[in-house]
């Protein structure tokens, strides 16, 4: 059945009366980097992705001065039933979350380098890689360094932290290259030669307590050059016993100082843009830090493509706008990301209008029409029809100019979120409760096989779909997991094996066992699509129209002037027929079989990728 005229969307088409409505094309000084819409994204947690080097494993030394390792702790091995809690952390009588914290399992660059071909031979053309800067945490989202690779990411930690110690840490022109920069260097130059783009994240608005500048003002207080730097509502009084330092938390937390914000001129509050900027010090740190990674040594050719921006609402956008200006000035090309997501948990999503307009990031992780495809493609409460999806998709695409579109980095799952296969598995609201800690209920184990086909439906929309898809690694393994940290696990390559997980790991009963391993059918599902979309470029560049969208049926086209590619599924009960655009021969591109017809039956809960 053709979707009604008024249901119609023909993106970029300058007849549609919804995308009248969007926002002006922005100047072509300020498009989102060309190289965006081309690429298949995967993520990398680097400590949980790969140890290809045991000799580099943290110690209890590198994990200062935020984490204190118990008696007897030990990396943990790669293979290790998630849920059985560590001999030391026993011992010690630790909380399943503090265990959690204290656990490192040795991922590293190296491991990095060596999966490349694994990561080219998926379809793999862009790498978002998580924090690196040196840091004592699992995330390194609590920097110690800015402007150094972690020290257990590279061959040598203690010669590096050697090498970051004869520093003046505020002096770039002090800054030297320790032998787990030069590894990182050496990754980068391996993706460029295999053609990877390669894409760090830092978050700008806070740092660890072991951050240098930090420490600094631990020692000298008001006294400190950097006093200004961080939010800071009270130095100690050394003429009173107590101490009265005070200081601001990113979300409250203690252990992240936040850097200061300056020129507040307008109401600050989480989830929305404001306007305001950061402290000048911390401002040109930030910049000399940004540069040494974009052009090393001052050559671009050897440097990252972009930055992924971490809790962007949280940092002013006057900050973003002048931070756009500096990147763009030193690569042109660059692609910066930003990180925009609840303006009201559990509800709301941000707009990313503000930060996509042309002036502060070419894109944003695009939860805003992941959320919908879930509720479409998945087996959830809040289902919605074909019909309300084509819907939510149009306001969401309506308000953005057309390249920005085809620019978004179109996530599903990220280290923040429930892995994929377990989202679609338990069918509550989206990333709320989604760990057993908040909801008992909440399903651990290994997904269902009805799960896992709806699943590939939906990965069959995401490769088909406008914007760039988004692999967070291990999904493609056939990975599960609940949200963080249980979305962190260590990657189950093919070759490893691995002890049984817990299945019901928080509901009453006996205990029973899921085999944990490789998926050779899911990562190969995820190899065919990333091919499907690189040999058809329509896919990367085409207008899109929907065609059916009525109950759980969806249909839609890719097209240009030369290729037409259409999308079909069917998440009804019963089979369905779908009528083509026009009657010829197509080929079915998941099976490479060809069909002569304008018309075409998908069995229930089935899809079909038809070229023309």
């Amino acid at each position: 059945m053709l979707f009604s005229r008024f249901g119609l969307l023909l993106l970029g088409a300058l007849s549609c009366s919804r995308l009248a409505s969007a926002q002006q094309t922005v100047a072509a000084d300020s498009q989102p980097t060309s190289w965006a819409k081309d690429v298949v994204w995967y993520q990398i947690f680097v400590e949980r992705f790969s140890n290809g080097d045991p000799k580099n494993d943290p110690t209890p030394q590198t994990m200062q001065p935020a984490f204190e390792a118990p008696p007897g702790w030990r990396i943990t091995p790669w293979a290790h039933n998630w849920y059985e809690p560590e001999p030391w952390a026993k011992q010690a009588k630790l909380s399943w979350g503090d265990e959690l914290g204290l656990r490192r399992y040795g991922g590293d660059l190296q491991g990095v380098i060596n999966k490349l071909d694994y990561l080219r031979d998926l379809g793999v053309s862009a790498l978002y890689l998580n924090p690196l800067n040196d840091a004592p945490s699992l995330h390194k989202y609590d920097a110690r360094n800015y402007h150094h690779i972690d020290v257990t990411f590279g061959p040598d930690p203690a010669g590096d932290q050697r090498i970051i110690a004869s520093e003046n840490p505020a002096d770039p022109s002090t800054w030297k290259w320790t032998s787990a920069d030069k590894l990182f260097l050496k990754l980068v130059e391996e993706a460029h030669r295999r053609n990877m783009k390669v894409v760090l994240d830092y978050s700008w608005n806070h740092t660890g307590v072991g951050f240098w500048a930090w420490q600094d003002i631990l020692k000298k207080q008001k006294a400190s050059s950097f006093a200004d730097w961080y939010q800071i509502t009270s130095f100690d009084n050394p003429a009173t016993p107590a101490s009265e330092f005070a200081y601001q938390g990113w979300a409250n937390l203690a252990s992240l100082p936040e850097i200061r914000k300056t020129n507040i001129t307008t109401e600050r509050k989480s989830g929305r843009p404001y306007e305001g900027n950061l402290s000048e010090g911390a401002k040109q740190h930030i910049y000399a830090v940004t540069k040494r990674w974009l052009a090393p040594d001052g050559d671009i050719g050897k440097g990252i493509d972009g930055y992924r921006l971490d809790v962007a609402d949280q940092i002013p956008m006057g900050f973003w706008r002048d931070y756009r200006t500096y990147v763009k000035g030193i690569k042109p090309d660059a692609y910066l990301v930003g990180e925009i997501w609840w303006e009201e948990w559990p509800d709301k999503l941000m707009d990313p209008v503000p930060y996509v307009s042309g002036d502060v990031f070419d894109a944003v992780m695009f939860y805003q029409i992941y959320r919908p495809a879930r509720n479409f493609f998945a087996n959830v409460t809040e289902s919605i029809d074909a019909k309300q999806f084509v819907a939510e998709l149009q306001a969401e695409w309506s308000r953005l100019a057309k390249p920005t579109r085809y620019a978004m980095m179109n996530v599903s799952a990220t280290h923040d979120t429930p892995r994929l296969l377990t989202d679609f598995f338990n069918p509550g609201k989206y990333k709320y409760q989604a760990t057993p800690r908040d909801n008992a209920a909440y399903k651990t184990g290994r997904p269902d096989t009805d799960t896992h086909n709806r699943v590939r439906l939906y990965l069959m929309h995401q490769f088909t779909n406008v914007g760039a898809p988004h692999i967070w690694n291990g999904d493609e393994l056939g990975m599960w997991g609940a949200d963080d940290p249980d979305c962190r696990k260590p990657l189950m390559w093919p070759g490893i094996k691995f002890e049984s997980e817990t299945h019901n790991n928080y509901q009453p009963g006996a205990k029973t066992y899921d085999p944990v391993g490789y998926n050779a059918e899911h990562h190969a599902f995820y190899q065919k699509l990333a091919r499907i979309r690189k040999n058809n470029p329509v896919l990367i560049t085409g207008d899109i129209e929907f065609l059916t969208a009525t109950g759980k049926q969806l249909s839609y086209r890719r097209f240009d002037k030369e290729q037409q590619v259409v999308v079909l599924f069917n998440l009804e009960k019963n089979s369905r027929s779908f009528k083509l655009p026009v009657k010829g021969r197509w080929t079915n591109l998941m099976h490479g079989t060809f069909i002569n017809s304008d018309q075409v039956d998908l069995p229930p809960l089935t899809g079909m990728i038809l070229r023309k």
